[in-house]
């Protein structure tokens, strides 16, 4: 090693005593912007592609237009994070208004469905190659133009923290007006990780999803857009948080019944996800389903979406009794892209826990982690049971229990501590959180649920 660098050095030394003053080192010049292309998923009959503009440059990039060809019989899909127009096989992405600027280092992303083989080509960006353009001929100042603080860019639309946190508390926004206090989404309480919107509601065309802001909550907040809700969406995401629209309630009437329907309702969701940003769904069907038609329609809609769709459930106790019943089935047939179950420990009455030896009432440590010991010894992994709980009094007509009993259950499924009589069979670290119905309650109980849970969350294996 050595002796490489002395004889380069050697080399270098006698070309410089030669050429005299004349010789003088050219600085490295920067990459420039360059895009890069990477398939996320491939399922045969399709795939999920992703590009990534990156800032080598030392000047900060406004506005950013990115062109490809796909080879024919190769159809786009759904996307985000870009605008798009098509002319015969070549497609060319725009920025949106929140990820157009870009600065000297940075990066920005966005993404696509395809259907078919093959793969982009002849990529181009801002009309140059997506490899990086050619150096410029003449050569830089020797002195390099002051530095200047990159701009504030807008919030993206993809969280930027990654994956769901080990441990994550969900809460229930309300698109509605009840007695609970009424919220813009950007008011939920920071300690949530993950927001479930309700809800989508059902038209006349079975399977099919409509959603926009109730007309009842828009009056009682003094106006609220569908355009306030999606900027509401993008502040979350800003935060670090998720959003997923949650299909169904008390009154849901969506139903999925057929393999028509299945279609139906992977096409009008993914349409939703892309019109407000959301980032998955969440199934809280309390009228029944079909798992097998449930199951074709959250694969559909996976294949449009993207690896990153957050795929929720909010069953009643019920539901989760026995594995092969249609909830609990739905789980168990698409535990390959579950996120998580979060199931509800109330209005339930007394039931049958994992052990089969006593019916534990609701509202008791006991209730909470016999039931929860069902999912986690009948197929579903930790890291896809959550418990469900009511935020507080008006929440529920019954189960409703002090947070200190849900981070009693917590500690007996993760460590085995602080269990009432009924001791699961082992403990289970990896259990996902907890799931309130809902934020508005939880805020106007004084935000004593989410105070207390999530930093109890933060200390769990």
């Amino acid at each position: 090693m050595k002796r490489s660098r002395t004889l380069v050095l050697s080399l270098v030394t006698a070309l410089a005593a030669t050429l005299g003053a004349a010789w003088v080192a050219l600085p490295a010049y920067a990459a420039g912007p360059t895009a890069s292309f990477v398939k996320t998923a491939d399922w045969g009959s399709g795939w999920e592609g992703k590009y990534t503009i990156t800032n080598g440059g030392t000047s900060t990039i406004n506005g950013w237009s990115l062109a490809f060809d796909l080879p024919s019989g190769t159809t786009l899909g759904s996307y985000w994070d870009a605008l798009l127009t098509s002319a015969g096989q070549r497609h060319t992405f725009t920025n949106r208004s929140w990820n157009g600027t870009i600065a000297p280092g940075a990066s920005v992303s966005f993404g696509f469905l395809a259907s078919g083989s093959g793969s982009p080509s002849g990529c181009q960006l801002n009309g140059a190659s997506c490899g990086g353009g050619t150096p410029p001929t003449t050569p830089p100042p020797t002195t390099p133009p002051p530095t200047t603080p990159p701009p504030t860019t807008p919030p993206p639309t993809n969280p930027p923290t990654g994956d769901l946190p080990k441990h994550l508390l969900t809460g229930y926004w309300h698109n509605f007006d009840n007695p609970a206090v009424e919220l813009r989404l950007r008011d939920v309480p920071s300690e949530y990780d993950l927001v479930a919107v309700a809800f989508a509601e059902a038209t006349s065309t079975p399977g099919a999803l409509t959603f926009g802001i109730d007309p009842g909550l828009a009056a009682s907040l003094g106006g609220y857009t569908d355009a306030d809700f999606t900027n509401d969406v993008r502040t979350l995401h800003s935060r670090g948080k998720r959003v997923i629209l949650s299909v169904g309630g008390e009154t849901g009437r969506v139903t999925v019944n057929d393999a028509a329907s299945a279609t139906v309702f992977a096409d009008t969701a993914a349409a939703l996800i892309a019109r407000y940003g959301f980032d998955g769904i969440d199934i809280d069907l309390e009228n029944g389903l079909n798992p097998t038609y449930m199951a074709q329609a959250l694969r559909a809609l996976r294949a449009k979406v993207g690896s990153s769709l957050i795929i929720a459930m909010a069953p009643q106790t019920i539901d989760m009794q026995n594995p092969a019943g249609g909830y609990f089935k739905l789980a168990l047939d698409i535990k390959d892209i579950l996120t998580v179950v979060n199931t509800q420990f109330y209005n339930s009455g007394a039931m049958l826990g994992c052990d089969q030896n006593a019916a534990y009432g609701q509202g008791t440590v006991n209730f909470i982690v016999a039931l929860a010991c069902i999912q986690l010894e009948a197929g579903l992994r930790p890291d896809q049971v959550g418990l469900g709980l009511p935020a507080g009094p008006g929440a529920a007509g019954g189960g409703i229990v002090a947070p200190s009993v849900v981070n009693a259950a917590l500690d007996c499924l993760a460590r085995g501590t602080n269990c009432g009589s009924f001791r699961p069979p082992r403990t289970y670290p990896g259990i996902r959180g907890a799931m309130t119905w809902s934020v508005n309650w939880d805020v106007s109980n004084g935000n004593t649920f989410a105070r207390t849970v999530a930093p109890h969350l933060d200390t769990l294996p």
